[in-house]
């Protein structure tokens, strides 16, 4: 998101004019006698006339394509390319014809805006996708490193492409392939490795509407999952003149100075704020992080940012003014935004480039708040936040469909939106208390705006809200803006001078009592938390609310975000399941009056755990009341009953007597129980069911809900 300091400070961006009051045609408002409801009626359609007349439509352009594109992933099969460019044409048409009527140009604009949504996956996965590996491989391999995504002391995950099979070893072919291989031998994007590979179809969702992972795999070209077995060998260097084997030199670089100097979290959090390489944070500092509301604070995204290029956009300019004669010489203020720009540019390479979303958003948003500056004109507008989200919807389409860029997008909309409303110009001559006081005051409040306007996105995809969120931001945002971030910067300026150890160890300090404070205020948090369950549709809402707040220009603007409240009360809110069945391990998991337990499988597979950590519930390694032999485990209760077959022997006889039968091998014809066998949970992964009483029979959820698409692994 974007920092206070960005919103702040006057330098960069000049205060709004105050407005006046909006001006309503003649005959429009109705007189203070007429009914309250029709006066509010009246108000509101205003309200939308002046947005539409101050051409503002223009806003809703990416939230039209996001919807395009959430249609496109729903549908039950894959459209048609050519009815796709054949609707395209229509619509293209349709466009040109009606340009002298304004308003059903702006209309099918809108239409266009959608349909180029339904149209963007396709174009995208046309391009950058790949055939998705449906059955385990098993080989001798060569490839190419493309990108180290992760590093740690024992191992590493890449991504690799060019894979050719050595020997009689089977052709992958896939695209790209995602490994996990050991610490050595050191490698760098180009380098073309070999070794005895072991690749998998990439697995489903863990739970229906969970993160898809061949979904996402898909588009970014990765069709496998896989390690290295034995044998890793580095066959040939990459070229020298890889632009990507230089950045990743220096990240590498960068992370080993860090970790000369700085040990445990503050290492780990020091590498995910300068580069963006999360990989060394431990479990105990995610959780403490979340729980306060500070697990932003190390994702790379607009208050890094804001931080870096403002920083340099003053010191340039203070650095400029300060020589005799070049401010009346020189346009200092614009050589100061093209510093702001390169630093930004800089930066994002060390944060992963194109692959960190937040980091690219909030790029591009300070290149437009920059070239504002450039062409003088008004740097934060809601048009530029929808220029900045069709860009990267156009880079990464699929990025959309992350947490990542929903948080960041959401908190940009909700902060612009506020800044846009009328306020009061700033007070001249004010003494450091009183900016010390209203740089706190602006710190809570932006954080208090972007918790708020992120907090549906973060319960949705992480069924975790941090109730004293701006409390912590408060107390850790001077910390990050004045101490961390400032020596990080030293540092990495310092580093070629290897002089750069007085500033980690300020910035080790700084860390460490960012870390303290998120242990305080998650103890404080104990007992407040909340674990909502929220379905897809609370998403959809929150976008219809994001659009409207973005579109309308005053204080109707809060009408959205306050009608998606009840909303999602009413439509989106989740229930607990009552049987869940992992696809790839044997778990079953139960629930009985005392919460969830296990009827087959281990705990402590990765299903469980994330069943776990998304119910925020322990699921006990045995099902109390369940009875296993040789061929199957049965459980009953005053609801259902339920049995876990093991061999065929167990069908004749469990078929009759339970409710649900649930088979790692194929099932009878005669079953008459609900059946969940072997080609069910190979075609639609894992199963959420939830008992039913007035039918008698679970209602059923699947993770795939069908193999139709591209993305799909399955096998069928």
């Amino acid at each position: 998101m974007l920092s206070a300091e960005t919103l702040e400070t006057t330098e960069l961006l000049a205060p709004p004019k105050p407005r006046g009051p909006l001006v309503v045609r003649p005959g429009r408002l109705p007189a203070a006698t007429s009914p309250l409801w029709r006066r509010i009626v009246v108000s509101a359609r205003d309200a939308v006339v002046e947005a539409v007349e101050t051409r503002r439509l223009f806003v809703l352009l990416p939230f039209c394509v996001i919807g395009g594109m959430v249609a496109y992933s729903q549908v039950a099969f894959e459209p048609n390319p050519w009815a796709l460019l054949g609707v395209a044409i229509l619509l293209a048409g349709f466009l040109v014809v009606s340009l002298p009527h304004i308003t059903r140009f702006r209309f099918l604009l809108l239409v266009s805006a959608i349909w180029t949504g339904v149209c963007m996956l396709p174009i995208h996965g046309l391009v950058f996708g790949t055939p998705m590996l449906r059955f385990p491989v098993y080989g001798q391999y060569q490839a190419t490193v493309d990108e180290i995504l992760s590093q740690t002391e024992t191992q590493r995950r890449i991504v690799v492409s060019n894979l050719v099979a050595i020997g009689d070893s089977k052709p992958a072919g896939v695209t790209r392939a995602r490994l996990l291989i050991g610490a050595d031998p050191p490698l760098a994007p180009g380098d073309v490795i070999e070794g005895k590979f072991r690749l998998a179809p990439i697995p489903g969702p863990v739970l229906p509407g969970a993160f898809d992972s061949q979904f996402h795999g898909y588009f970014a070209g990765i069709g496998a999952y896989g390690n290295v077995t034995s044998g890793l060998a580095l066959v040939a260097n990459g070229s020298s003149f890889d632009p990507t084997r230089a950045i990743e030199g220096l990240r590498r670089s960068i992370a080993n100075r860090i970790g000369q100097v700085l040990t445990g979290s503050s290492a780990a959090i020091g590498d995910a704020m300068v580069m963006g390489d999360q990989s060394l944070i431990s479990n105990e500092t995610r959780d403490v992080m979340a729980a306060s509301g500070l697990a932003h604070i190390y994702s790379i995204s607009g208050l890094h940012l804001s931080l870096v290029a403002g920083g340099v956009f003053f010191l340039l300019r203070w650095v400029l003014a300060a020589l005799s004669g070049w401010t009346q010489r020189l346009p200092i203020k614009k050589i100061a935004a093209v510093g702001g720009i390169l630093a930004a540019c800089f930066y994002l390479l060390l944060a992963g480039g194109l692959a960190n979303v937040p980091a690219l958003r909030s790029t591009l948003m300070l290149g437009l708040i920059f070239g504002a500056i450039l062409a003088g004109r008004r740097a934060l507008t809601m048009r530029n936040v929808a220029i900045a989200a069709l860009a990267i919807i156009l880079i990464d389409p699929a990025s959309v469909f992350r947490a990542s860029f929903q948080l960041s997008f959401a908190a940009v909309v909700a902060l612009i939106g506020v800044y846009e409303l009328p306020r009061k110009p700033p007070v001249e001559g004010r003494g450091w208390i009183s900016r010390s006081i209203n740089h706190v005051w602006v710190a809570a409040l932006t954080s208090l705006i972007a918790g708020t306007a992120t907090l549906l996105f973060s319960a949705y995809h992480f069924q975790q809200t941090a109730p004293l969120g701006v409390l912590s931001n408060v107390l850790v945002l001077p910390v990050v803006s004045f101490i961390i971030m400032p020596t990080a910067i030293a540092s990495v300026v310092a580093m070629p001078f290897g002089v750069e150890q007085p500033f980690l160890i300020a910035m080790g300090w700084g860390i460490e009592r960012m870390v303290d404070v998120a242990t305080l205020v998650a103890n404080w948090s104990q007992g407040l938390e909340s674990n909502p369950l929220l379905t897809p549709i609370a998403l959809f809402i929150g976008l219809l609310a994001m659009a409207w707040f973005a579109f309308i220009k005053n204080y109707w603007r809060f009408a959205g975000p306050i009608l998606a409240i009840p909303a999602i009360l009413v439509f989106a809110l989740d229930v607990r399941p009552d049987v869940l069945i992992a696809d790839t391990t044997q778990a079953v998991a139960v629930r009985d009056g005392g919460g969830m337990g296990l009827l087959a499988g281990k705990d402590g597979t990765f299903a469980v755990d994330v069943w776990s950590q998304y119910y925020q519930e322990n699921f006990a390694p045995k099902l109390a009341g369940a009875h296993c032999d040789s061929i199957a485990c049965v459980y009953a209760n005053d609801r259902f009953s339920i049995s876990v077959i093991k061999s065929v022997e167990a069908f004749a006889e469990d078929c009759e007597r339970n409710d649900l039968v649930i088979a790692r091998i194929p099932a009878p014809q005669y079953c008459g129980a609900q059946v969940i066998d072997a080609k069910t949970l190979r075609d639609s992964g894992v199963q959420w069911l939830r008992w039913n009483a007035a039918a008698e029979r679970f209602d059923v959820r699947p993770a795939v809900p069908n193999l139709t698409r591209p993305w799909r692994a399955a096998l069928r």
